[in-house]
């Protein structure tokens, strides 16, 4: 069973930073594509980032490209996503979902997803 669960939400002040981390069990883990997804209160899902668990490659939008870094440790089968300069508008709870797929696109849905944690940035 794929199984996800986020950590490293929290509380920061604008301008701050913070990494999430994903941990990930139940499947093999260079077969899948993790992806990191937000959603604030009254908005839809938003897509963030995403990275290959074979190649490493990665994706990132618009949004958050100069802010935000992905990364993974296949050792410790664990994603993370690293948020600088962060925004009051960057506030929402977020989400990692997995995708059986090498290829680092969001085009396509994600089948597995994590129970979300909490970022909150105060202006």
């Amino acid at each position: 069973e794929v199984q996800l669960v986020e950590s490293g939400g929290g509380l920061v002040q604008a301008g701050g930073s913070l990494r999430l981390s994903c941990a990930a069990s139940g499947f093999t883990f260079d077969d899948y594509a993790i992806g990191w997804f937000r959603q604030a209160p009254g908005k839809e899902r938003e897509k963030v980032s995403c990275i290959s668990l074979s190649d490493g490659s990665t994706h990132l939008e618009q949004s958050v490209k100069d802010r935000f870094t992905i990364s993974r440790d296949n050792a410790k089968r664990t994603v993370y996503l690293q948020m600088n300069n962060l925004r009051p508008e960057d506030t929402a709870v977020y989400y990692c979902a997995a995708r059986r797929s090498t290829v680092a696109t969001m085009i396509f849905p994600f089948d597995h997803w994590g129970q979300g944690t909490q970022v909150t940035v105060s202006s």
